[in-house]
């Protein structure tokens, strides 16, 4: 029988201040922010017991990240994707098998753990099928992220092409993700 892998999450965090801008005709700037910081802070406990990297590029976010007891990945200037794929590198040279790279902005995120035993590759798509909230994948794994709107499709395409094992996971709790204000209203009513 083979160990268990190590397994790792890694959170990207853009600068609290500058998150949910969509959301702004229901939420003023601080309320933003403390929202987005919130979210972030309950996906890093959902990875618990897991070890947690917040890849990010501003000092108040890096502050955060310690606080809550993540190890930090600074990578200023490189976008989203060029931050994950930089973050997964990271882990993958500090020893991890498999990184599981969760959105900050999951407020009903459960337990993240169980999505690293899966060999291949997991993709965990928003409710609309539309983004990607959740991947999960080896840490060698020379997956290109590509981000941003219609990413599922992207990444399902990616990992067909690379061949690797795939599972797709739809997952209500992890399908919610806060970018609009509807999808503060699906919050209110899942509570």
């Amino acid at each position: 029988m083979s160990p268990e892998p190590s397994v790792a999450v890694l959170i990207p965090v853009k600068a609290f201040a500058e998150a949910k801008l969509r959301l702004a005709p229901a939420l003023d700037a601080a309320e933003r922010a403390a929202l987005a910081r919130d979210m972030a802070t309950h996906v890093v406990r959902s990875a618990g017991p897991l070890p947690v990297a917040v890849v990010c590029d501003h000092p108040e976010v890096r502050e955060w990240a310690a606080s809550v007891g993540a190890e930090v990945v600074w990578r200023p200037g490189t976008g989203l994707n060029g931050a994950v794929r930089s973050g997964v590198d990271h882990l993958s040279a500090s020893g991890f098998d498999r990184v599981i790279v969760a959105h900050g902005d999951l407020p009903r995120a459960g337990p993240l753990a169980p999505l690293g035993r899966w060999p291949g590759i997991t993709l965990v798509p928003d409710r609309h099928d539309d983004g990607t909230n959740v991947i999960a994948l080896p840490g060698d794994c020379p997956f290109g992220f590509a981000y941003g709107q219609g990413s599922f499709a992207r990444h399902l395409a990616e990992a067909q092409r690379l061949g690797r094992s795939l599972r797709i996971l739809r997952d209500p709790a992890l399908g919610l993700d806060i970018d609009l204000p509807a999808d503060l209203d699906e919050l209110a009513v899942m509570r």
